[in-house]
């Protein structure tokens, strides 16, 4: 978590360098701190980027893209902006003196960090009442950005009667280790402790502490999230079943690890997506990688790419537009959601023919379909953000997603290199990504198997237009681990407010969940009343 364009701009930072042969006011001023030294950092970020991956050649850039649940700000939805903020009026933020390492006893690992939540206690029918608490797990980005548009806690908060909860991520927004943002993520060995098993203990202590504080031991917790936040969900309620009653996974990829998935299913989706829009599309899509590489090749050729592309900076290499282009057609695909359908968008831009009837000048009509009129596009300057360096370094180490291009899609072929992910990732951190740890701590193999008589209370949502569902559960394991889905959905579209604009199938969705969850509480209910 622009933080959403951070799959882009990972792309383009990298592949050009490869070219290159309310708190005490001690807090305060460590976050001041922290903006100070966090474009220091950033720097010497680029420039380890630069020493490490000058001598490599150009290519198409392995990077994973982003687990949010929130789409690229060019298609956020202003209503949904507009309800955000008249839910933080009712929020009340805090700060919990965290525990810097809960799996260890080193003098170290006693450390602390402030880590913020938000609490919405407007509607709750209080501990005497035994009323719900509904926790939303922050993921990768500061907890601001999810108030905005995460509506499912505050839209069904009135029917549960529940107390809402909004916990931010270690190492993101202002839950920052170390004192500042700069020494946080110096290097590998303060980055150690960034993890998904140390961010849901993070959350199992916070929650335990509220708990405690409203005097509320009886009441219920259902903890959700989306995307990567979904995966915490799932993986808290597997881990901490003696916190959390229930989760809600929307859009929780918790298959595309190892090689449970097929890798390229991601991609095969994307192009699904587009040629379920128009079939001239798919096609000019699939035959305009030859052509970019085919200019590319003349004397003149990136001038004339730059200029049909009106790029922003000349190119410097035909890859350089080639990924931005693949980011677009991914995030337009993962966030293809009503009313504004950007594959549709996209599609129609490119069928118009609006800026020439040529194979590229159909393609740039894609492009200004979906960003709008510009006064240049490809390779704007960016801010580096505090997510795509936190997600980078997640990616590096544990998140390691295989996604691959197969021969059935709108895209070149190109395996995932494992190889090739993991010598990156060592000239950045001098780390070894952990390819199989997900599935040893979380599980994953197996899943229905393993799972129909160890687990409970766990929905897995998803929209089968999103490419992350092709790593997502899909089936029911069992009476109470089970799989909402919608044909028509696309990436954490059920946990977003509630609109008077919303297809029928997606209300339809959320009310499945909401009776799901009423049941997991009710009979929680009756085994309180009877032990």
């Amino acid at each position: 978590m622009g933080f959403y364009f951070l799959r882009m701009s990972l792309l383009q930072a990298l592949n050009h360098l490869r070219n290159l042969n309310k708190k005490p006011s001690k807090l305060a001023i460590q976050m001041h701190r922290a903006m100070v030294f966090q474009s220091l950092f950033l720097l010497q970020l680029l420039l380890l980027f630069s020493l490490t991956t000058a001598t490599a050649t150009a290519k198409r850039l392995h990077t994973i893209p982003r687990l949010s649940p929130i789409g690229p700000r060019v298609w956020l939805d202003h209503p949904d902006q507009i309800l955000g903020e008249s839910v933080r009026e009712d929020l009340e933020t805090f700060f919990y003196n965290q525990t810097l390492d809960h799996f260890n006893y080193r003098p170290e690992s006693y450390d602390t960090f402030l880590q913020r939540y938000l609490i919405n206690s407007k509607y709750w029918g209080g501990a005497n009442a035994c009323a719900p608490i509904l926790v939303y797990l922050g993921a990768e980005a500061p907890i601001d950005e999810d108030l905005d548009v995460i509506g499912f806690l505050v839209d069904t908060a009135a029917e549960f009667s529940s107390l809402l909860v909004y916990v931010e991520h270690r190492y993101y927004g202002k839950s920052i280790p170390f004192g500042s943002r700069e020494e946080a993520l110096k290097n590998a060995s303060t980055l150690g402790y960034f993890n998904s098993a140390q961010a849901i203990a993070d959350y199992a202590a916070i929650i335990i502490h509220i708990k405690k504080t409203l005097q509320a031991k009886d009441s219920p917790v259902i903890v959700i999230g989306g995307s990567y936040g979904g995966m915490l969900a799932s993986w808290f309620r597997l881990k901490y079943p003696h916190i959390a009653l229930g989760a809600l996974a929307s859009s929780a990829p918790v298959l595309y690890f190892d090689d449970i998935t097929p890798q390229y299913g991601y991609y095969a989706l994307v192009s699904k997506d587009f040629r379920g829009a128009s079939e001239t599309c798919y096609q000019t899509i699939r035959k305009s990688w030859e052509e970019i590489d085919e200019v590319a090749s003349k004397p003149d050729g990136l001038s004339i790419l730059s200029k049909k592309f009106k790029t922003c900076n000349p190119l410097t290499d035909a890859s350089e537009l080639k990924n931005h282009l693949d980011s677009m057609y991914a995030n337009a695909a993962q966030y293809n959601k009503p009313p504004t359908y950007p594959v549709n968008k996209v599609c129609g831009g490119i069928d118009g023919g609006g800026f020439g009837d040529d194979l590229l000048g159909r393609v740039f009509g894609g492009l200004v379909a979906y960003k709008g009129n510009r006064s240049c596009y490809v390779n704007e300057p960016t801010n580096q953000s505090e997510t795509s360096a936190g997600w980078r370094w997640q990616t590096c180490s544990e998140m390691v997603i295989p996604i691959g291009y197969g021969n059935d899609s709108m895209f070149p072929p190109d395996p995932f290199d494992l190889k090739a992910y993991i010598e990156d990732c060592k000239s950045l951190y001098n780390v070894t990504p952990r390819f199989h740890w997900v599935t040893t701590y979380y599980g994953g193999h197996s899943i229905r198997l393993i799972l129909q008589r160890f687990a409970s209370n766990i929905i897995f949502s998803n929209g089968l237009r999103d490419p992350y569902s092709s790593g997502g559960v899909l089936e029911n394991i069992s009476d109470t681990v089970v799989a909402v889905k919608t044909v028509n959905g696309s990436h954490c579209l059920d946990i977003l407010f509630a609109k008077e604009t919303d297809p029928e199938w997606l209300v339809a969705q959320r009310k499945t969940e909401i009776k799901i969850i009423k049941e997991w509480i009710n009979k929680y209910y009756a085994d309180l009343s009877r032990f």
